[in-house]
């Protein structure tokens, strides 16, 4: 009698790539083994990430940075200037409420394309390691808290700026999402070409000034406010800082709130003289 030939069978972990490509997909398998080129990736998380919601913006994709989408935030990163293009977020009135402690760990962004800004890039600098998205924005989930402090959500700031002025606002943002349900915002650094200064072994670009633009839609309230703060000390009222949508848009060349309804966008964001709730 013949012996039988053994059937070739094949290797475990070969065995388990195909699996794994018949249920993720071929692109998505490339970023599990590593293989993903930059540019594949960053494409890859703009495609991932929920670009619908109402706080996101827009801007022209030859200008987009990596969109990198958080458990509190979604944010585009400028890899040139090693700081966020933009970060947004919504804020409701029951995440206002959350008791999670800071963990002041600042940690690089490991989903960063390209070279990681650390925390001792700041060391030294005279800026504080500004939040885009604020710590206290997060304090509803551990994760979204930890995440808030990675370096891709932060900016060189003017202590003053930090601890007054722009805190005043973080501050407000709570309270108005309190008062009226939920805010959407969306804010980030603006370069104006004034400064020349970079900190840091990665060389951060320093800010000459920030943005901060925010939705309020409820049956109690609609509004837009936009806000201009530069980066420098200030320590004053917040209605100094304020005005349209459309003259931040102009600022900063980002279209804000663009999954409104067009003729809602045009209304709220050309209004004149906007006035703090």
């Amino acid at each position: 009698m013949m012996a039988r030939k053994k059937k070739s069978r094949l290797p475990l972990w070969l065995s388990v790539l195909i699996v794994i490509a018949l249920t993720v997909g071929g692109d998505r398998l490339k970023s599990i083994i590593g293989l993903e080129t930059d540019q594949e990736k960053i494409t890859r998380s703009a495609e991932e990430a929920d670009m619908s919601k109402l706080e996101i913006p827009a801007m022209p994709p030859s200008k987009q940075g990596q969109i990198i989408q958080r458990t509190g935030y979604t944010l585009a990163y400028d890899a040139q200037n090693k700081t966020p293009q933009w970060v947004a977020w919504e804020l409701t009135k029951e995440e206002t409420r959350g008791n999670e402690e800071r963990t002041n760990e600042f940690l690089p962004d490991p989903d960063v394309v390209g070279s990681q800004v650390v925390t001792y890039d700041y060391s030294g600098s005279g800026y504080d390691r500004g939040h885009m998205a604020p710590a206290g924005d997060m304090k509803w989930s551990k994760q979204a808290m930890q995440e808030s402090f990675y370096m891709s959500n932060i900016c060189p700031q003017d202590h003053n700026l930090n601890t007054e002025d722009w805190n005043d606002l973080e501050m407000k943002c709570r309270e108005w999402a309190h008062r009226y349900g939920k805010v959407y915002i969306v804010c980030g650094p603006i370069y104006k070409g004034k400064r020349n200064e970079y900190i840091g072994d990665h060389r951060v670009k320093v800010p000459d000034a920030f943005f901060k633009a925010i939705l309020i839609q409820s049956p109690k309230k609609t509004c837009a406010l936009g806000f201009h703060f530069e980066n420098e000390a200030g320590e004053r009222p917040l209605s100094e800082y304020l005005m349209p949508i459309d003259r931040l848009e102009r600022l900063t060349g980002i279209d804000f709130f663009p999954a409104l309804a067009d003729e809602q966008e045009a209304k709220l964001e050309a209004e004149a003289h906007p006035q703090l709730p």
